[in-house]
């Protein structure tokens, strides 16, 4: 009966993520009334954490086969509708499109008229004469924007358009080598169906190492019936699952005493999205000079054929990113800018970062550094709170293999910014994150004899015994 009922939970998962894409739409250039998305969104998290709590009582192997199963089913069903929150996977359909042509990312702006013959009609549409008899953009995920040098009318799903781009030489290669195998004019799937293939290797790669370390399968789960993997991850199609499957590949590989591999898959998820960076302290201890020797190769060699075609400019739109998001200036940190604005946030921001990079270095096993990559990764994505809730795609894997389920709060809260953009939102809901996780962790750490509850396991109540 706990199986069947697990199983109905995750049949609810699926259809309600693909409800939530299909009759949705939450980007568009007259949104309207958001609450319907804000509700489903609530719902699904509530049937995932039903679902996650049904699992425990299922038999490992009827788990495996839910697990397996239910991550198929829900990848499938965020692929039902285009992108609804973002519109970032246009501007990976054009880096693919550019290079298939011949061209660097980093060398033109998608604004300018060089480019104009490599344009699908999906990615920049015509303008439209309004009832003012001026030209116009019309269409959900459609900007306004204008041509370089022209200044003519351009209608596109690209945001910022007249800047180059952003992402890294990992990032590229994946553009290019999707856009390689469709036509210019196949529009969001590709990216979406990588995303799925992806989230769903992952699950096949958690349920692996699980075993492997005889700890519970079942925490498998928590990636891959998680709501926030199904809309970022494949929806959304963010690039940020290539960083966070590298990042749980290095994160293995280190663990078994691979570090040099390790090292190198590091180096290729920094240069992916540069945010995976943040997992390098959990793999450093013991001859952590393989892993950083590794990455840093890996990331040169990565970068190598763009700085030849490219030079400087293969920095492309970072720094204007950093200033534009505030985080140059401290404005971005939400948790601190109420007592703490401009530099006074980043360098506190920077402290606790420091200082928890510093700890986590230390304290790591680096046979077992699952625990060291949540609270490293977690850590970060409470000081700097990010708009973006995809970023928390590095944090759910590792959730997944530590058994720490209290930090899923945190993907939590960074969603509920997204979907409602005020600080207070943000400063708040990330406050009931940190609560959560600072709870948890103290009845964690309780003395076994003050509760008389029966021992932990022997990985100290990360996980227990299949």
């Amino acid at each position: 009966m706990r199986t069947f009922l697990t199983g109905i939970l995750v049949a609810a998962l699926a259809v309600g993520t693909a409800l939530s894409v299909t009759l949705l739409p939450f980007y568009d250039e007259k949104k309207g009334d958001v609450a319907p998305i804000v509700y489903v969104t609530a719902g699904l998290w509530i049937v995932f954490a039903l679902a996650v709590l049904a699992l425990r009582a299922v038999p490992a192997r009827a788990a495996v086969i839910l697990i397996i199963t239910g991550s198929i089913a829900i990848s499938g069903a965020a692929m039902f509708g285009p992108p609804n929150t973002s519109t970032d996977s246009a501007r990976y359909a054009w880096d693919g499109i550019v290079q298939n042509a011949g061209h660097s990312p980093y060398e033109y702006v998608p604004a300018d008229p060089a480019l104009e013959g490599l344009r699908p009609e999906w990615l920049f549409p015509a303008p439209v004469t309004g009832a003012d008899g001026e030209l116009e953009c019309v269409g959900s995920r459609i900007l306004t924007s204008t041509e370089v040098g022209t200044g003519d009318i351009l209608c596109t799903a690209l945001n910022r358009a007249p800047v180059p781009t952003i992402y890294p030489p990992t990032s590229e290669l994946v553009f290019a080598g999707v856009r390689a195998l469709v036509s210019p004019d196949a529009e969001y799937w590709p990216m979406q169906a990588l995303g799925a293939l992806l989230s769903i290797a992952m699950t096949a790669l958690l349920v692996r190492e699980l075993r492997r370390r005889e700890l519970d399968v079942r925490w498998a789960a928590l990636w891959a019936w998680c709501p926030l993997v199904a809309t970022e991850a494949v929806t959304n199609s963010h690039i940020d699952i290539v960083g966070a499957f590298l990042l749980v590949v290095a994160t293995v590989l280190v663990s078994q005493g691979r570090r040099w591999r390790g090292g190198i898959a590091l180096g290729a998820a920094i240069a992916a999205k540069l945010i995976p960076v943040i997992g390098a302290p959990a793999l450093l201890r013991g001859q952590g000079w393989k892993v950083i020797v590794g990455s840093i190769a890996a990331f040169a060699v990565l970068y190598v054929p763009y700085v030849i075609a490219s030079g400087p400019s293969v920095l492309g739109y970072l720094p204007g990113y950093l200033s534009e998001e505030g985080y140059e200036s401290g404005d971005r940190f939400v948790l601190f800018s109420w007592f703490a604005d401009g530099i006074a946030g980043v360098i506190i921001v920077g402290l606790i970062v420091a200082v928890t990079a510093a700890l986590v270095w230390w304290k790591t096993d680096p046979t077992n550094p699952w625990l060291g990559q949540t609270i490293m990764i977690g850590v970060v994505l409470m000081a700097v709170t990010p708009r973006y809730p995809w970023y928390a795609l590095l944090l759910v894997p590792m959730v997944a293999m530590s058994g720490r389920w209290e930090w899923l709060a945190v993907p939590l809260a960074l969603t509920a910014r997204l979907l409602l953009p005020t600080v207070d939102v943000a400063r708040w809901s990330m406050i009931g994150a940190i609560l959560i996780v600072g709870l948890v962790t103290v009845y964690r750490l309780r003395p076994q004899w003050f509760t008389g509850i029966g021992a932990h396991s022997e990985q100290s109540g990360l996980v227990t015994k299949r």
